[in-house]
């Protein structure tokens, strides 16, 4: 039987791992010519799964190795100037979504399907409003932005992924919604 810390270590690194696989599908899967990452999804799960602690944990770690070097950003990408990329917001805003989904969901003893639904919805709103800022600010302070560009743009943007992400969510929630009776969603968050 393995002890406590190393079972919680294999898990964060599971998820780390199932974050960097799910940033670099891009290439292979293209709804309606867009480009979908299922990240979010990772880091809903992350959270639902995990924990609220455990899941930003993970996510942060996902964060600190792909700035180290390892390429599991999107398209393979790594290093500290992935911080500079304006998609960069994105990724610090999965440690939030982590984070605030978990803890939506601890705070019900026996979670409902909706009490999953507004976890995972919520969770996008984070990672829109963050990631979306931070692309805003990095294309008005160091990326080369079109001279018509302003707030609403960046955010007229967004909508085009918005249905695709909301998709996620209510994919996030139902397997979440799903797996909360499994034995090994009961293991994790006991041993969390």
């Amino acid at each position: 039987m393995l002890n406590k810390n190393t079972y919680l270590w294999t898990i964060c690194l599971l998820f780390i791992g199932l974050m960097g696989i799910s940033a670099n599908i891009t290439p292979y899967l293209k709804i309606g010519g867009i480009p979908v990452t299922l990240q979010l999804l990772v880091a809903i799960l992350a959270g639902g799964m995990l924990g609220s602690k455990l899941g930003m944990i993970t996510m942060h770690l996902y964060v600190l190795i792909g700035l180290a070097g390892v390429p599991i950003f999107a398209e393979f990408k790594g290093g500290i100037d992935s911080s500079l990329d304006p998609t960069f917001g994105f990724v610090l805003s999965f440690i939030f979504v982590a984070y605030i989904s978990g803890k939506m969901i601890e705070r019900q003893e026996v979670p409902a399907f909706l009490t999953y639904m507004f976890a995972s919805l919520f969770g996008l709103l984070v990672n829109y409003m963050i990631g979306t800022n931070y692309m805003y600010t990095a294309f008005r302070l160091w990326a080369e932005a079109p001279e018509s560009f302003n707030y609403w743009l960046i955010w007229s943007w967004m909508f085009l992924y918005l249905p695709l992400d909301l998709l996620v969510a209510i994919l996030s929630a139902s397997i979440l919604f799903y797996l909360r009776g499994a034995p090994l969603f009961k293991n994790l968050l006991t041993n969390a």
